[in-house]
């Protein structure tokens, strides 16, 4: 794993997210209403909720754990600290920043999908996590929360999920304290023609084939690869948080830019 300093850019070998016409989105490769996306995505993660976790460690093997670990490193939280860890799903992110806040501190699980949140919830307070973390189902792109109010944001793997990412940034910057900064850990664009290649491959035929094996749904495991290929890439969504806000951003490319971490602060 790299560390937690900030990399050159670097070129990309994929266009930028296509146009959409106004009033309309895209749902992997297809283009949806906008206004029916929220509902789309809620479908696909109310069907894989139950074997996320199992899933993630399958589709990754286990490297997501890597990818997270990085992601905690580059967060330089501290016991006291308020931390919003949205679209947190089953909360690996959330348990770590618990520990590490303490009774002074508090973590915000957040999620737009119940089921995600239900799953999230009872896995940490199995671990005997309850104290200091509280549960919030959330769009990104109207967080119900006050202005200035935490020290750090983190999105895993949930941005590319998001319809207006563009709001969504807005959002987590309003409710970010001064000081504070912004973590976006998310699937990305390889750095090298072989890895896009190997990563094409498993993405289509054989993620999709694991999904239904695994999670009886090869549909929602065949959307999450087209999703990800529809992500802005490491530039882009760079620019994107710049627009927003974000000051100083940097990212860092993990396993040959199969995952980035975008880090911005706002000042």
């Amino acid at each position: 794993m790299p560390k937690c300093v900030t990399l050159r850019p670097i070129s990309m070998m994929q266009d930028r997210e296509p146009q959409m016409s106004e009033g309309t989105t895209h749902f992997g490769y297809k283009t949806v209403a906008a206004d029916e996306k929220e509902q789309l995505v809620a479908s696909v993660f109310h069907s894989v909720a139950a074997k996320y976790d199992l899933m993630n460690d399958l589709m990754s093997f286990g490297i997501h754990r890597l990818w997270k670990r990085f992601a905690i490193d580059c967060s330089g939280i501290r016991p006291g600290h308020k931390v919003l860890d949205l679209a947190g799903g089953t909360g690996d992110l959330t348990a770590r920043f618990s520990r590490i806040t303490g009774a002074q501190g508090e973590v915000v699980l957040a999620d737009i999908n119940d089921s995600m949140l239900k799953v999230g919830r009872d896995k940490l307070r199995n671990q005997g996590l309850v104290d200091n973390i509280r549960y919030v189902q959330a769009n990104a792109e109207a967080l119900p929360f006050p202005d200035n109010h935490f020290d750090l944001i983190t999105i895993g793997f949930g941005l590319r999920n998001v319809t207006d990412k563009d709001k969504a940034l807005a959002s987590m910057f309003r409710v970010l304290k001064p000081g504070g900064r912004l973590l976006v850990l998310e699937f990305s664009k390889p750095t090298s023609e072989l890895m896009a290649k190997l990563y094409d491959l498993y993405s289509f035929h054989i993620l999709p084939k694991m999904g239904q094996l695994v999670a009886q749904d090869g549909d929602s495991y065949q959307y999450l690869a087209e999703s990800i290929r529809m992500h802005p890439d490491q530039e882009t969504l760079k620019a994107m948080m710049e627009q927003s806000g974000f000051e100083d951003v940097s990212y860092f490319n993990l396993t040959q830019g199969v995952v980035a971490l975008h880090r911005g602060y706002k000042f």
